[in-house]
């Protein structure tokens, strides 16, 4: 079921196709940011920097869309630089600060349960920069200890980076306390907020973060539109060379049309922040869990923090069950476990795994992420399926 949702229309892509649960994997495209979108695909062509009229309309809406992004992460709307992916927007952060920062062995610290593209960012700088860079471990929520992180630090470490939500659990990761740590240090920090920004109300200033990543995809724009805030004041090395384009870190033609969908997906994401969207979304996440537990009476175990996570995002093992064998039994459900296929063979997520979770409660893991169009007879229907998927053969569940 797709019905409407505190007002907003249905959307096309999911309208009689499963139930999607994996918003935490790409969002689909709000039709609004679809429709703001399409006159810099079509009409407004011009050369943003250039000085003739036909560069008036795609500058005032590039200015437009920064001051937007700038808006819903309490950033100035110089301070924001837009990139092509959430991973180039973490390249630009790491990369740019170790290489930026001048020293001979300069000294990164990141935690396990890092998106790939920080931890292959930091492996990359180490092979190819002479960088040093400490794992930090996460305790059984998944989540870094700060003296943990205290005692990391060296007098070459120049960059802090730790996520401020997981992508499979949810898990909130204490960003304020990280970064005053490492402002104590000489350290500025990196936050990639990529599952966070539009989910829960983030400010730059209270968090006191240098740089932080946000991804269009993961908040209903388009794919290759992301973007970075940069501290004034901050130095980086360049991403890309060339023109001079987005503060001379990201040379090339500004993507007018995706700086715009970012920029619009931003701004609804404003008013659905102030308008309690995340608490009917937790709510929806919540009964959810309530259904599962209720129906298989000790077999569901919670994966990661039952309090300080995205109020999206429920990650649950349940005993006797493999995540990917449920979902393949349940084929109207569109979601995602945490273990990777390799030639047939499944291996137990990381993310699990680093926080001390044993293979066979890995393996048995379901990420269920819900978003703006998610409903309750879609969280009805989705529990019945996975609850029939995981009862014995033969075993009659009460509608």
């Amino acid at each position: 079921m797709n019905d409407v949702p505190d007002g907003v229309p249905s959307h096309p892509g999911l309208v009689g196709g499963p139930i999607y649960l994996d918003y935490n994997a790409t969002t689909p495209v709000d039709p609004r940011v679809a429709a703001a979108t399409l006159p810099h695909l079509t009409d407004f062509f011009g050369n943003p920097s250039n000085s003739h009229p036909y560069a008036q309309a795609p500058r005032r809406a590039l200015d437009e869309a920064r001051a937007q992004v700038a808006d819903l992460i309490g950033a100035r709307t110089g301070e924001i630089v837009f990139t092509g992916s959430g991973s180039e927007a973490d390249l630009l952060a790491l990369r740019g600060a170790v290489l930026a920062s001048g020293g001979p062995r300069p000294h990164v610290i990141t935690q396990a349960t890092e998106h790939p593209a920080v931890l292959e960012t930091c492996r990359a700088l180490e092979r190819l920069h002479g960088a040093k860079v400490t794992l930090l471990p996460v305790d059984r929520e998944g989540l870094v200890e700060p003296a943990a992180l205290a005692a990391a630090f060296t007098e070459d470490t120049v960059l802090v980076s730790v996520m401020a939500a997981n992508n499979e659990t949810g898990a909130l990761q204490p960003v304020a306390e990280l970064a005053t740590l490492a402002h104590e240090h000489g350290a500025l920090f990196h936050c990639d907020a990529a599952q966070a920004v539009g989910k829960i109300p983030l400010d730059v200033q209270s968090l006191g973060v240098d740089l932080l990543t946000v991804v269009g995809h993961k908040m209903y724009a388009p794919k290759g539109a992301a973007a970075l805030f940069v501290r004034d004041g901050v130095q980086l090395e360049p991403v890309v060379y060339g023109g001079g384009q987005e503060r001379g870190l990201r040379a090339g033609t500004e993507n007018v049309a995706l700086a715009v969908a970012l920029g619009t997906a931003a701004r609804i994401a404003v008013a659905e922040l102030a308008g309690g969207t995340p608490a009917r979304i937790a709510a929806l996440r919540d009964d959810l869990h309530q259904r599962l537990t209720a129906a298989l009476p000790n077999r569901v175990h919670l994966n990661g923090p039952e309090k300080n996570r995205l109020p999206n995002t429920l990650n649950v093992s349940v005993d006797g069950a493999l995540g990917h064998e449920l979902l393949a039994a349940v084929g109207q459900i569109a979601a995602s476990t945490g273990s990777a296929c390799h030639s047939g063979t499944h291996t137990p997520s990381p993310v699990l795994t680093a926080m001390g979770l044993d293979p066979a409660r890995a393996l048995g893991a379901l990420r269920l992420s819900l978003g703006r169009w998610t409903t309750q007879g879609d969280i009805e229907t989705a529990a019945a399926a996975l609850i029939r998927a995981a009862l014995p053969s033969g075993t009659h569940i009460l509608p």
